[in-house]
């Protein structure tokens, strides 16, 4: 049974201090790594012990009321949305391992080579993660499905890594940030009182400029080897890669669409005669292994920041922004900021919006800023700031996947960059006008 809330003064900012532990520990010993020319450098502390490390310093502050701070670190890891993502991870990793395990990644990869030139391999990733992810709603799902492919392309035409895993990315984070299934639209016009209509006409014109740009960016990024080598291919061995963007073109639940997908792979290497059923187990289960760091890394920061929640941390960071509005385009600056300092401690954007919402809402009602601009600001800055903290769930499981660093991966990450000039242009220059009025 959960401790019930003392009747004490929250901790306040203090709160955020475990969050701050563990992006100081882990920012620096992987600067300290890199200066010593160590390969790999953010995996030498690696991010689940710098979390563990922010854990302690969350037992040290509520020394006073340790059961009550360890109730909400366990609340914050079994929230629904954390237990989500932690599946996501394994069935990913599952996925990924089975369809190595085929020889499905080898003729998906050589069908690609086949059908696309050269230049049009890393636009073609980025169109095609944009459509998966504004269909899907869910940007989790989105780099679950495509990465795997994007990895098998990167090593035939050597690819630098980090730019196709950020290309991904870039993709998946537009159709989550425009998507009407997405949590992250439901949340903003929810918190705003706002249409779906009201928020996209807004950030269309912010989404679809940045898009654009990276579409032009990637088509002279390529840089890849000749398709000289290119292999065989069977289309059988494709099934499991076609039906699992099959179902996430119809909107199928992702946790559904993969497990389709490791059940595909599955029939597809007892047929194919890839694998015996007996080592169907020890397969998937090296894919869950190879997602071990991004789950712990989830697992603790969800518990430290559902203390930071708990204790009033978000909210002293949201009072202390507010008084900075002195006008329109001011009060927006400083939505966009609040909701961008909250993603950085929660590394959800869902949560970002729902936390900032209430903020967002009394300033708009104060400045008479259209619920519409106000939702698409909440919904655009979470999305640029979730696409490129390398704590966040995307980049984790990016990573994860590709076993690379986050850090590897944020100097290509241009969509969110572009995604928040863009947004920023829109306040200065597009606050007066009438449908922000």
């Amino acid at each position: 049974m959960n401790q019930t809330e003392p009747d004490k003064p929250k901790l306040g900012g203090l709160s955020l201090l475990p969050l701050f532990t563990f992006l100081l520990i882990y920012m620096s010993a992987g600067i300290w790594f890199s200066y010593h020319g160590h390969q790999m450098a953010f995996y030498q502390f690696p991010a689940p012990s710098c979390a563990f490390f922010g854990f302690f310093v969350a037992l040290i502050i509520g020394y006073k009321n340790l059961h009550y701070h360890i109730n909400n670190f366990i609340d914050g890891i079994g929230n629904n949305t954390v237990i989500l993502m932690c599946l996501i991870f394994l069935l990913a990793g599952a996925f990924s391992s089975l369809t190595q395990a085929t020889g499905s990644v080898d003729s998906t990869v050589n069908l690609g080579l086949y059908l696309l030139p050269d230049n049009l391999l890393l636009p073609g990733l980025f169109l095609i993660s944009c459509f998966i992810s504004f269909s899907m709603g869910t940007s989790m799902g989105t780099i679950s499905t495509i990465i795997p492919i994007a990895l098998g392309l990167s090593q035939s035409l050597n690819l630098h890594l980090p730019l196709v895993a950020a290309t991904v990315i870039g993709g998946a984070m537009f159709g989550d940030n425009l998507s009407v299934i997405s949590d992250t639209t439901i949340a903003a016009t929810g918190t705003q009182g706002c249409q779906m209509k009201e928020k996209m006409a807004v950030n269309v014109r912010i989404a679809f400029p940045a898009a654009v740009l990276v579409f032009a960016l990637l088509f002279f990024a390529g840089g890849g080897e000749s398709q000289a080598h290119v292999g065989d291919f069977s289309l059988i061995k494709i099934l499991p890669y076609a039906l699992v963007l099959a179902l996430a073109v119809f909107g199928v639940h992702v946790v559904i669409i993969l497990s389709a997908g490791i059940v595909a792979a599955i029939f597809i290497g007892l047929v194919c005669e890839n694998f015996q059923i007996i080592e169907v187990g020890k397969i998937i289960y090296d894919g869950f292994i190879s997602m071990t760091d991004v789950f712990l890394v989830t697992f603790l920061i969800a518990g430290l920041a559902a203390i930071a929640s708990k204790e009033g941390g978000i909210e002293f960071l949201l009072k202390k922004l507010s008084p900075l509005a002195i006008g329109k385009k001011s009060a927006q600056a400083v939505i966009a900021v609040c909701v961008a300092i909250t993603d950085i401690c929660i590394a959800n954007n869902t949560v970002a919006i729902l936390f900032s919402g209430p903020i967002a809402k009394k300033l708009a009602d104060k400045f008479a800023i259209q619920p519409g601009k106000t939702a698409s600001i909440l919904d655009v800055f979470s999305c640029v700031l979730q696409g490129v903290i390398p704590h966040g769930a995307q980049i984790l499981l990016a990573g994860g996947l590709c076993q690379i660093s986050g850090f590897d991966i944020l100097p290509y990450s241009y969509y969110p960059a572009l995604l928040a000039l863009f947004a920023i242009v829109d306040i200065i220059f597009m606050s007066n006008k009438k449908y922000a009025d």
